[in-house]
């Protein structure tokens, strides 16, 4: 036995002691392979699953390394089975294997023919293969690479795809790095997606993802589909490429609600291309519209049904993901892993904190008690109206207008999901309120006044989660949210995380982040969620009652 801060359980649990003087060096160290799941105060629990460690194995990390790790950390013996299974379920990562043949055109084949015909006799890859070649490979339909992907996944033999790419129309695209630098960690990220040829990148907002994207195409050289969350997100990710590259005006098109522009490098809106008329989609043309050599997929981990599907016949390009966090509430971490490729690139964000490029953080939970009259509502309420009675409590705005008294003169949003609350907030506090029904113009010009400083004070809604840059922003106040999902709390965390003024000790003054949350509530339930997401990031998260608020 040694002091080690970790404790390896045979059902796969990895617990880790908060306060010992080697947990952040551990939670680093496991980060690659080992899943957040919960995080009370002394003890986080860690799980070893098979998509956790194929990824880790895509990234580069063997076996030998997971294991070593464990054996490092741990304060008792690490059963033997546990690693015995880390290293088979690794082993099973490449041992089949897509390639181009001349001949016989995409193919797969094993090293191993008991593994391959257990693959090739199964009913979930019946129609995606043709003729067999020999007997450890198979000719595949050219349209089934994805889909032939994700089945294998899901038989638990994940496919190693060397199949390689097509270059598409070639277009000139460099950096222009005038006044500014690629960050190492920029360069690293956008290096390590292009040997790979196809993949995920994980950096906290803030860090700069579009300047990976940008870096991604300045290796790619060749027109550039880049696929956004919203109408604002295009036209900031267009305002990026033409300060950060050699991209002209007249090359970036916007292809969304309002424009149907198709250039060189094309921003499209995720809700454009799933538009459904009549049980199509008529804006999936895009897609064969160039002869595109990279797509780019922002929030990666929000992307709709119908993009995966589009995605699976889309294997030929090379395709980047970008996102702060590779959670999906829907758990369909597998079809991004099969399809648009594996974790190239992780970046934890203390990590990038240490180094300046993002702000530190305080993360307070304020809980407020239910008025008697409310409780007793709440109580007798059906099952489904009950998060937004806890989550829309008076008493929430209460202690919001105490929070913004007291950051007076900070920039600070009122972050909320249910549009009547987030009019009473407005009303209360005397702020402009953004919410889906703002059009994209007020949009723009609100967040332009905030960004400048003419208002310090926004209340928003979902809108602002995802892909808008507000740099300035320093206190962010949180009322209620998509029900503890972990994915929303890394956009509003990150809302926060652009770097800060320097203060007299040298040091970045930290940004604000509250939760107000209803006690003895599925809103207390919900956030113990969220909290997940911020201690899997090394954020410490304190609990204040709103009597000291």
């Amino acid at each position: 036995m040694n002091d080690g801060p970790l404790i390896v359980q045979s059902d796969k649990t990895l617990l880790l002691e908060v306060d010992h003087e080697l947990a952040s060096e551990c939670r680093k160290a496991i980060a690659p392979f080992a899943e957040l799941e919960r995080s009370p105060e002394h003890i986080h629990t860690y799980r070893l699953t098979p998509l956790g460690l194929w990824n880790a194995r895509a990234a580069g990390h063997d076996a030998e390394q997971v294991v070593d790790t464990l054996l490092l950390y741990s304060r008792y013996a690490v059963p033997h089975s546990l690693l015995v299974d880390v290293a088979e379920t690794m082993a099973r990562y490449g041992r089949l294997r897509l390639d181009k043949d001349p001949v016989h055109g995409l193919v797969l084949s094993s090293t191993e023919r008991g593994v391959f015909e257990e693959v090739v006799r199964s009913k979930r890859v019946a129609g995606m293969l043709g003729e067999r070649i020999d007997d450890t490979s198979v000719a595949v339909h050219g349209s089934e690479r994805g889909n032939l992907k994700q089945a294998l996944l899901k038989l638990g033999w994940p496919a190693e795809d060397f199949a390689g790419y097509v270059d598409g129309e070639a277009h000139a695209i460099a950096l222009d790095e005038t006044g500014w630098n690629l960050r190492a960690y920029q360069k690293e990220a956008a290096e390590s997606f292009w040997h790979g040829g196809s993949g995920v990148v994980v950096l906290p907002c803030g860090a700069g993802k579009t300047i990976v994207g940008a870096a991604a195409m300045s290796l790619a050289q060749a027109t550039t589909l880049i696929l956004v969350t919203n109408t604002v997100s295009a036209r900031q990710w267009k305002a990026e490429l033409l300060k950060r590259t050699t991209l002209t005006e007249d090359e970036i098109g916007e292809y969304s609600g309002a424009k149907k522009e198709v250039r060189a490098v094309t921003i499209a809106t995720y809700q454009v291309l799933t538009l459904r008329r009549k049980g199509a989609y008529p804006h999936l043309d895009l897609l064969d519209a160039k002869d595109w050599g990279l797509i780019v997929y922002d929030e990666v981990h929000l992307l709709p049904a119908p993009i995966f599907r589009m995605t699976a016949n889309l294997q030929a390009r090379r395709r980047i993901g970008l996102t702060a966090t590779l959670v999906r509430e829907d758990g369909r971490e597998g079809d991004v892993f099969s399809l648009i490729g594996p974790k190239r690139y992780d970046a934890p964000w203390k990590d990038i904190e240490s180094q300046g490029w993002i702000a530190p953080a305080d993360c307070v939970e304020v809980r407020v008690t239910l008025p008697e009259g409310e409780r007793l509502a709440y109580a007798t309420a059906d099952p489904d109206e009950r998060y937004r009675l806890a989550a829309c409590t008076f008493a929430k705005t209460t202690i919001a207008e105490k929070l913004v008294e007291q950051h007076r003169g900070e920039p600070t949003l009122v972050i909320g999901q249910y549009l009547d609350q987030l009019d009473e907030l407005g009303e209360h506090l005397g702020a402009p309120v953004i919410k889906g029904s703002t059009t994209v113009k007020e949009r723009e010009e609100l967040f332009e006044a905030f960004r400048t400083g003419d208002i310090d004070l926004l209340v928003v809604s979902k809108v602002a989660n995802f892909s808008v840059d507000l740099p300035s922003a320093a206190v962010a106040i949180q009322v209620s949210g998509s029900f503890g999902s972990r994915q929303e709390e890394a956009q509003r965390l990150g809302r926060l995380l652009r770097p800060k003024e320097i203060g007299a000790d040298g040091t970045q003054k930290p940004a604000r982040f509250y939760a107000i949350v209803s006690r003895d509530t599925v809103d207390a339930d919900f956030a113990q969620n969220r909290q997940r997401f911020l201690a899997e990031q090394g954020y410490a998260y304190r609990i204040v009652d709103a009597a000291d608020i």
